[in-house]
């Protein structure tokens, strides 16, 4: 048996031989996030809309108004255009 060839196994399997890792500086890295200006756009558009409320009363009041006065006239055709072009919308 070599005995200079089992010196050299096991010097490679030996713990004692650690080699030493560098000492890192406290340096204080963080992570950090950064929104683009459209996600900055997106959040103003959404909270415009959940500070505006469902029902605009001003329109309600003054379709109200009209509708009490005799002067709201809607034609057939138009409420007739509305229903389809509502009815296709949903199909597609």
């Amino acid at each position: 048996m070599r005995i200079d060839a089992y010196n050299k196994v096991t010097q490679l399997y030996q713990s004692n031989n650690a080699k030493k890792t560098a000492k890192t500086n406290g340096t204080g890295a963080s992570d950090q996030v950064e929104i683009s200006r459209i996600g900055k756009d997106y959040q103003v558009a959404k909270q415009a809309v959940t500070g505006a409320a469902d029902i605009r009363m001003d329109k309600v009041n003054e379709i109200k108004g009209r509708m009490e006065s005799g002067t709201y006239n809607v034609s057939m055709e138009e409420v007739a255009d509305k229903i389809l072009s509502s009815y296709y919308d949903k199909l597609i």
